[in-house]
């Protein structure tokens, strides 16, 4: 990436509150035209990076860019960004069309370029016959829109949002997540999205920059940070996975070779770490195969089925190693196994180079998204 691709960059920016420190050292770049998330449980500092941006909060070190000039004595309202928050804050007395006018009319544009500038972006955001209506007309999915409209009728260098679909109910905010993306990719405007939410994230991102107390574990494209997790804490908070420690004892070739803690012996991928030290295999359960006999080749684990959850195109099943860990494995409706009960014995297997390997050790060993505790640590960041 090269300065000339990006509209944002963060060099070394550190903010404190106090003794409290909310980012602790943040570089990145974000390019011009991408779709880019910031990503993270609650308190993790993630609002607190896109407020910096916004020009709201000033950093207590480092340095802003917007489109290659440094923003340390820029103002809000003079940066060449827009910003929309969850409250689309839209003004009830206007109508549709004044409220996305209403930029356009501060900056003295002329009359005849306002209407058509806000009648194209009308039509952008699918509410061209919308334009006469007052908010209190409209719904949650409709304000919203009205409320984006008005952010990139000025053709801002970059559009943050700051979980703006977090109001929105089930149906509606994944609806919104694809019409988030379609409108990006419409306008070629850069997005700046801020959302704990994973499947937003995914679905929507063309990077993501994943954040846990203050500081960026790792920024790489949805399907690197799903497949291969930088660290124990982007393993556990992406998606569904089963963490299993164990220690490092030998390198082959490319691979190196762990001892579970739970039993058995692994091999993955290579890990910079030394021999002897603590070390992670990540399984997610789609990766897993279900057997009712020790596996003939490759690496396999034995247990003993807990329960057998339902869930449409898949079933998800959970079973216990010998040792109590809990692992769970998503089976499809389609792959034609005999009926899997409770109480009955199971091997999973899995293809050779699917388990990923990972420096340290989890809060919680086995699944991740079954036991309370250790979702509650996931979301404290505490991995």
């Amino acid at each position: 990436m090269t300065a000339v691709d990006e509209v944002i960059r963060l060099e070394g920016v550190r903010k404190e509150f106090g003794s409290f420190v909310a980012v602790h050292h943040a570089d990145l770049g974000i390019q011009r035209g991408e779709f880019f998330s910031l990503l993270g449980p609650s308190g993790c500092g993630k609002t607190t990076l896109l407020r910096m941006i916004a020009g709201f909060e000033k950093p207590s070190d480092g340095r802003v860019l917007l489109d290659g000039a440094d923003q340390a004595d820029v103002p809000p309202y003079k940066r060449h960004v827009n910003t929309v928050f969850q409250q689309y804050a839209l003004f009830p007395h206007m109508s549709v069309f004044e409220n996305v006018a209403f930029g356009l009319r501060s900056t003295r544009v002329a009359s005849a370029d306002i209407k058509r500038r806000v009648d194209e972006m009308l039509e952008i955001v699918h509410l061209g016959g919308y334009s006469k209506r007052r908010p209190a007309q409209l719904s949650g999915g409709q304000q919203q829109r009205v409320a984006l409209a008005r952010a990139l009728v000025n053709l801002p260098s970059a559009l943050l949002l700051d979980e703006p679909l977090a109001a929105l109910d089930l149906k509606l905010r994944q609806a919104m997540q694809i019409e988030l993306k379609r409108l990006q990719r419409e306008v070629g405007i850069t997005f700046v999205f801020v959302t704990h939410d994973q499947e937003e994230a995914l679905t929507m991102s063309d990077r993501v920059a994943v954040m846990s107390n203050g500081r960026i574990e790792q920024i790489a494209t949805p399907g690197e940070v799903y497949q291969r997790p930088a660290t124990v804490f982007v393993a556990g908070f992406i998606g569904s996975a089963n963490l299993l420690p164990g220690t490092l004892v030998e390198r082959r070739a490319g691979t190196c070779v762990v001892d579970l803690q739970s039993g058995g012996r692994v091999t993955g991928a290579d890990v910079d770490a030394p021999l002897g030290s603590d070390v992670t295999i990540m399984l997610r359960p789609e990766q897993l195969t279900p057997l009712g006999h020790a596996p003939t080749s490759g690496h396999g684990l034995e247990g003993v089925i807990t329960d057998v959850i339902f869930q449409g195109a898949a079933t998800r099943v959970l079973f216990d190693l010998a040792d109590g860990t809990e692992i769970a494995v998503s089976v499809e409706a389609s792959d034609g196994l005999d009926p899997l009960r409770p109480g009955d014995p199971m091997w999973v297997s899995w293809e050779p180079g699917t388990a990923h390997v990972l420096s340290g050790r989890p809060t919680h060993a086995g699944s991740t998204t079954t036991d309370t505790d250790a979702v509650q640590a996931s979301l404290d960041g505490l991995g």
